[in-house]
């Protein structure tokens, strides 16, 4: 059979070849850019429509017209499809697809070590210790959470430090204490360091503090009444009256939650409440989360690509509606519907799924189901919740409406300061989202550690994962324009070859904008570096300091010869300009300071002593907590580090003192 020219008739003939099973679609434009990724319980049948259909000119026809050729996947059922579908929206990011970008992860509370008082192991391992912690976890330690931000496990920690007095120094400083720390002194410790409080009494309170975390406090109050008792009795009134402190602190803890745990079974005291609100094409996922029967707070989640992906979205129903269900069918085309299940599905992926949900509108069973596949647990969604439940779910719409509308009005703001540069510059920009602006800066410490950072602004935004940091080499210290040169040219060259050769697109462009903090002769040097790249210096504007360096007097300084313009110190483009130039600023000294400790602190010093490589600088920083540590140790003390002989401990000694 001979292969067609025609590009459109190939790929019709390739959508006429689909199975009519289950599976996962994605289409692909003429560059390789993924616009869409689908599921379908019958592929044939679902992306046939997209093709059949008269879409005129709406989001969908743009975004079919633009299809080159498409992917498909086959799987088993629906449940797989929409797992699978899910996963490559998070790795894609295709252009008409609700995302949900999350690039932190959540915390946790973290009791390191050994329960047991096991007296093989390690002293500090023997008392465990309370930590914040974020990353991958390890079945050693006790984890609890997932937290929805740091302040909340903080919080968390300073209760468990007030009522159970765990430890929260590190190890290699339990290690070495010869005396209680602070800590102790204000009872948040029991000072397990210097042998104040026992192993067998440090584990009960590490259990007590778990089962707390774990939403039975309860039986640790009821615990703790009865040892208060006993110690009462006994005639210990100094402990019983500990323990009365304790107990007055968690009660009062307790009582401000004001959950009423009555209403929740064991099985529902970990609870994700998600609400969802739809605005001003903008929408926001709130969720609240729940552990141990404890409300934690709640975060706030925007996706990008809305209107696409509702437009597109709505029309992805390929089965018809079953009897019965044709009241309830429409909400499922609902922006928030749509929102809020494309939130679970992407959310859920890479989270561990508490066994209820509580959410603001009802979603698909099917999606439920999948749920269920991955956590490989039973997990409930609930929709109309009563008593305690339906309190945290109106909470959580609340936060949800306020969270949307500060977005909107901040987004609002933004965009009329982006509108005012592009008027007051009178750059040619048709559509202001993609108006792209890059500011360099540079930092260093009387010529130390110099560094350069490159900010991008677009869409109204900082882009943060576009930033770039520079290490600047080979010029005399402290001479900024070599430094601006050598940026400037290590930024550009590549792109002003695509531009040369018409390869020059998407990502991959030139700005429509480049920013340098500095004055005539900052910009004179991103003028040389455009001339001999063959670039457009009409893009370059150097932001100069006003009089007495004053801020909202600063000018604009161009490199085409046109003459300084002044803005206003009340200026909306005044306030965008300050706004990125201050970004490039901050960006280009916390890197500059970053790289001068590390090269202070990393042991210079160390690194001059023969014998001693990285691993054991290493172990000497980590051991004595930084060079000034290793500089006050004995030679004994050196010595007694893994991997340090004693003449190496001397020759250490020698060098540092």
């Amino acid at each position: 059979m001979t292969e067609t020219a025609d590009p459109r008739e190939r790929l019709l003939a390739e959508v006429a070849a689909l199975p009519s099973m289950p599976g996962v679609y994605r289409y692909f434009d003429a560059a390789g850019n993924v616009l869409y990724v689908g599921k379908a319980r019958n592929l044939k049948k679902r992306v046939a429509s997209y093709f059949q259909k008269d879409h005129g000119g709406t989001r969908i026809g743009t975004m079919v017209g633009r299809i080159a050729r498409l992917e498909t996947t086959v799987v088993r059922s629906e449940a797989e499809a929409l797992l699978l579908e899910n996963n490559l929206i998070k790795t894609l990011n295709p252009r008409f697809n609700i995302l949900f970008r999350d690039d932190k992860s959540y915390p946790y509370l973290k009791i390191s070590g050994t329960r047991t008082g096991d007296a093989a192991a390690s002293a500090a391992a023997r008392f465990p210790r309370v930590s914040y912690y974020r990353g991958a976890v390890d079945r050693r330690h006790r984890y609890f959470g997932p937290y929805p931000n740091a302040w909340a496990v903080k919080q968390t920690i300073q209760l468990v430090q007030k009522v159970f007095r765990l430890r929260t120094c590190e190890d290699t400083v339990y290690a070495h204490r010869t005396r209680p720390c602070l800590l102790y002194q204000i009872q948040r410790c029991t000072a397990p360091c210097v042998g104040f409080v026992s192993a067998e009494d440090y584990a009960r309170d590490v259990f007590d503090a778990e089962r707390f975390l774990l939403g039975d406090a309860d039986a640790v109050v009821h615990d703790l009444q009865a040892k208060m008792m006993a110690w009462a009795e006994a005639l210990e009134f100094e402990k019983a009256a500990e323990l009365r402190n304790r107990i007055s602190a968690l009660s009062k803890v307790l009582h401000q939650q004001a959950m009423d745990e009555s209403s929740l079974s064991a099985s529902d005291r970990d609870v994700d409440v998600l609400a969802v609100k739809v605005a001003g094409g903008r929408a926001c996922v709130n969720l609240a989360m729940v552990r141990g029967g404890r409300h934690l707070g709640d975060r706030a989640y925007f996706p990008a690509h809305v209107d696409e992906g509702v437009a597109f979205h709505a029309d992805d129903f390929d089965d018809p509606v079953p009897d019965g269900d044709a009241a309830t069918a429409p909400s499922r085309r609902d922006p928030e519907v749509q929102v809020l299940e494309a939130f679970l599905a992407q959310h859920y992926a890479g989270q561990p799924v508490p066994p209820l949900l509580v959410t603001s509108h009802a979603v698909d069973e099917a999606l439920v189901a999948a749920l269920v596949e991955a956590a490989k647990t039973r997990v409930r969604a609930v929709h109309q919740p009563r008593e305690q439940r339906r309190i945290w779910l109106e909470m959580a719409v609340k936060g949800a409406e306020l969270a949307l509308a500060r977005l909107l009005a901040e987004e609002g703001s933004q965009r009329e300061r982006t509108r005012a540069l592009a008027e007051a510059l009178d750059l040619a920009i048709d559509d202001l989202d993609a108006l792209h602006i890059e500011c360099f800066d540079i930092s260093h410490t009387a010529g130390e550690a110099t560094q350069a950072s490159c900010v991008v602004y677009h869409h109204h935004a900082m882009q943060g994962a576009e930033y770039r940091r520079f290490n600047i080499d080979g010029i005399t210290p402290g001479d900024d324009y070599a430094a601006m040169r050598q940026v400037l040219t290590r930024r550009y060259a590549r792109l002003a070859e695509a531009v040369a050769a018409g390869t020059a697109s998407g990502k991959h462009r030139l700005p429509d904008l480049v920013l340098v903090d500095g004055g005539r002769g900052q910009v004179s040097m991103a003028r040389e570096v455009f001339e001999e790249l063959g670039l457009d210096l009409s893009l370059i504007v150097g932001v100069e300091k006003g009089e007495g360096r004053k801020v909202g007097l600063e000018e604009l300084v161009f490199a085409d010869g046109r003459p300084k313009v002044y803005l206003g110190h009340d200026s909306a483009a005044l306030m965008l300009v300050a706004q990125i130039r201050d970004e490039a600023h901050r960006f280009a000294i916390t890197g500059m300071r970053a790289k001068r400790a590390k090269v202070r602190t990393g042991g210079s010093a160390l690194e001059d002593i023969p014998g001693v490589g990285p691993r054991k600088r290493a172990r000497l920083l980590q051991r004595f907590g930084g060079v000034r540590g290793v500089g006050s140790a004995s030679v004994d003390d050196l010595a007694s580090v893994d991997g340090i002989s004693r003449a190496l401990a001397e020759e250490i000694y020698r060098a540092l003192h």
